[in-house]
């Protein structure tokens, strides 16, 4: 009893206003220097999380595969997407110093059978920072086996000058295209990058793969990437480009339609020669219809030309007029 009646009179104590004030102002510099400090360390110790921002990046996705060992030729296609937006949380001045690529993220493809998969993208966080989102969390793509094929290689050049016939050679001339599968097998050609050379002059250029459309085939490796292209002419010919003129067809046919490609061609000769030439006549057979034919150019003696000329033709019949009565 006399524990709960002590119990009782301390409670009491504390509701007089005057005992609670008195309590409070006891020693209260002491206690507002206490408290000063504890917010003081609170400040210190949480400083750094304070001082955190965060900072999104576009982070392209790597694929590992080590199935075999990594002995087996298998080769990636098609991911999607090929990156991923990682918000990385960290101090102002480290975030800036960042790159995308300084970020890994890795999809594992180890031991995935060969066609379409989905795998998840595992991101680590550079030091001094943290991954706080990422998105999308897994990619899609397409694992193959990985195939190489040998290709000649396609020269491209710079339009030259019209009073120039140059001649080039391309060193190496085949190179090898690897991928995966599926891929290389679009590839229709390996093109040089056109480069633009002076007589006499080599310039080392990189390949691009192109399909039958003559689009570029992403996701292959040409070796070697570079070829060198190299100008064999030292000098310019005598050229001149000339329009081509075409026969008149016969009186008993008329022509609709007429395309002539090119409807201009190169001419190599003496300059004294080339100063009179103005035009290139063109002989084709007429015939009723819609049809490409061959153009037969009359090319002067000591001439030569530099392109082949087609023409594409509608050509219909000529009504007879009726006889006078």
């Amino acid at each position: 009893m006399r524990a709960g009646s002590a119990w009782l009179d301390g409670w009491r104590r504390w509701l007089d206003p005057r005992y609670t004030w008195g309590r409070a102002t006891h020693n209260l510099g002491l206690k507002l220097l206490a408290l000063g400090v504890s917010v003081t360390l609170w400040f210190v110790a949480t400083g750094d999380r304070r001082a955190n921002v965060e900072q999104g990046f576009d982070v392209p996705v790597t694929v590992r595969d080590t199935t075999g060992n990594g002995q087996e030729k298998r080769a990636t296609s098609n991911l999607s997407p090929s990156s991923v937006r990682v918000t990385l949380r960290g101090r102002p001045e480290r975030l800036r110093e960042l790159q995308p690529e300084n970020i890994e993220a890795v999809v594992d493809v180890t031991g995935v059978p060969e066609g379409s998969f989905t795998q998840p993208v595992t991101v680590t966080a550079p030091t001094g920072t943290e991954v706080q989102r990422q998105s999308p969390a897994r990619v899609q793509g397409f694992v193959d086996t990985q195939v190489t094929r040998t290709l000649p290689v396609t020269l491209s050049v710079a339009s030259p000058p019209e009073a120039s016939v140059p001649r080039y050679v391309v060193l190496p001339a085949e190179a090898g295209v690897s991928g995966p599968g599926q891929v290389v097998s679009r590839v229709a050609r390996l093109v040089t990058s056109p480069a633009a050379l002076a007589a006499g002059a080599e310039r080392e250029v990189p390949l691009v793969a192109l399909d039958e459309a003559g689009l570029p085939v992403e996701g292959v490796k040409a070796n070697p990437s570079t070829v060198t292209v190299r100008r064999l002419d030292t000098g310019e010919l005598p050229v001149k480009t000339v329009r081509v003129v075409l026969n008149d067809p016969p009186a008993t046919l008329r022509v609709t339609s007429v395309s002539v490609q090119p409807s201009t061609v190169r001419v190599v000769a003496a300059p004294e020669l080339l100063g009179r030439l103005r035009e290139v006549s063109g002989a084709v057979t007429y015939r009723v219809g819609t049809y490409t034919a061959p153009v037969t150019l009359a090319i002067p003696a000591g001439a030569q030309t530099l392109e082949t000329v087609s023409v594409r033709l509608t050509v219909e019949r000529v009504s007879a007029a009726p006889a006078s009565p």
